[in-house]
């Protein structure tokens, strides 16, 4: 589902209305306070968040983030402004419309787990389809399953006060996507948890996102771990909007001092992959294409070489020498002439791509996705823009 935040404004204190018009001529957060007692919550934010998406909306303690994810599904309301969800105003909803929004189409996992420590892990993950209505074999077969997709096969039965914190939290993710909704909601979901926990979390959750394609809006205080699961990256600084941009565009482009200051100890080899030093391929050829045919593609485009397909998946690449030898040979295919490719997954942390790139004396270094399928090239020159 995609959603548009139009023009938020959240302004807390008694008398808020009264206050907006003061915010849009300017007003900021400390003068806000100092003259009218209120506090500025948020101030004029808009974003675009489409369907799919991983977008993290991050910042200090204090920026607005907690605060506007909470708009989405108004457990605040705002001053003025709207949300809209494929189109429709989830602030023009009425208490039955909005009741049925929260139950079908959008889950929530929080910082604390927020897990009911009188029932078990099973009564914890169908909660919500009992809130819809379901017969309890129902429920519990599909709360099941998502107990397995996280991992928790075996643990049903148990109490959440004996379990770990991690798996706990994947109670509460279980929980959440049981329920089927198209947007999830996580409010600074891992903070709590230890550091290599919380790893295995990140990891879970972009597995999980490789199949289900939810809309994920992810509230997060800690960089290396928008820049790691995001999309797409909105940085907030006392209730205002600072940047939006994907991962790469906030670290080559900081539109500030502030955001300066947020990603200059980051270790970027250790966050980004290679799916973010993606280039696509400039010529593809498929192994059943004729020698005299590859030969004269690559030269009217001027290229060293072409990508040799079968299908969806990388055999190898073929030269312009070893395309004019293999035309001089009278050969039927390109089998005999392809060189090998050096591969990593899309997922590989650019820490371990970097000595490939280093020891490969200029060869390309192919992408592949979770099937083995041929995305594109190590662009070099982005690799070492980012790293450097």
């Amino acid at each position: 589902m995609n959603i548009q935040i139009r023009n938020i404004y959240k302004i807390f204190g008694k008398k808020p209305e009264a206050q907006l018009a003061k915010v849009k001529d300017g007003m900021g957060k400390d003068d806000l306070l100092d003259a009218t007692g209120h506090t500025l919550g948020l101030d004029n934010i808009s974003l675009d968040i489409e369907a799919g998406q991983i977008f993290v909306i991050m910042g200090l303690s204090g920026s607005g983030k907690s605060t506007l994810i909470r708009h989405f599904n108004r457990l605040i309301e705002p001053t003025d402004g709207h949300i809209l969800v494929d189109g429709n105003d989830v602030m023009a909803m009425n208490p039955q419309q909005l009741e049925d929004f929260r139950r079908h189409k959008i889950s929530m996992v929080f910082q604390r787990f927020g897990l009911f420590p009188h029932k078990t892990v099973l009564e914890n993950t169908a909660y919500g389809l009992q809130i819809q209505g379901l017969g309890p074999a129902e429920r519990d077969k599909k709360a099941n399953y998502w107990l397995e997709q996280v991992g928790l096969k075996g643990f049903e039965q148990q109490h959440p006060h004996q379990l770990s914190g991690g798996m706990q939290q994947r109670v509460g993710l279980a929980r959440a996507l049981t329920t089927d909704p198209e947007i999830l909601l996580m409010d600074e979901a891992f903070s709590a948890l230890d550091p290599l926990i919380r790893r295995e979390m990140q990891d879970q959750l972009l597995e999980l996102q490789k199949s289900l394609n939810k809309t994920i809006v992810f509230i997060t205080h800690d960089l290396d771990e928008a820049l790691r699961l995001g999309d797409k990256i909105a940085i907030l600084r006392d209730g205002k909007l600072v940047q939006t941009g994907s991962p790469e565009e906030i670290l080559l482009s900081p539109a500030d001092d502030y955001v300066q200051a947020f990603i200059q100890d980051v270790n970027r080899a250790r966050v980004l992959t290679a799916g973010h030093v993606l280039q696509p391929a400039k010529l593809t050829v498929t192994l059943k294409s004729q020698p005299a045919q590859v030969l004269e593609l690559i030269r009217s485009n001027g290229a060293d070489y072409a990508c040799v397909l079968d299908g969806r998946h990388l055999k190898g690449l073929i030269t312009q020498l070893d395309a004019q030898r293999a035309c001089q040979e009278q050969a039927d295919g390109l089998h005999d002439y392809l060189s090998a490719v050096h591969t990593v997954h899309c997922d590989t942390e650019l820490e371990q791509v970097l000595p490939e790139l280093l020891t490969r004396h200029g060869g390309p270094i192919a992408v592949t996705d979770n099937d083995g399928q041929f995305e594109g090239w190590v662009c070099r020159e982005k690799l070492i823009a980012l790293v450097a």
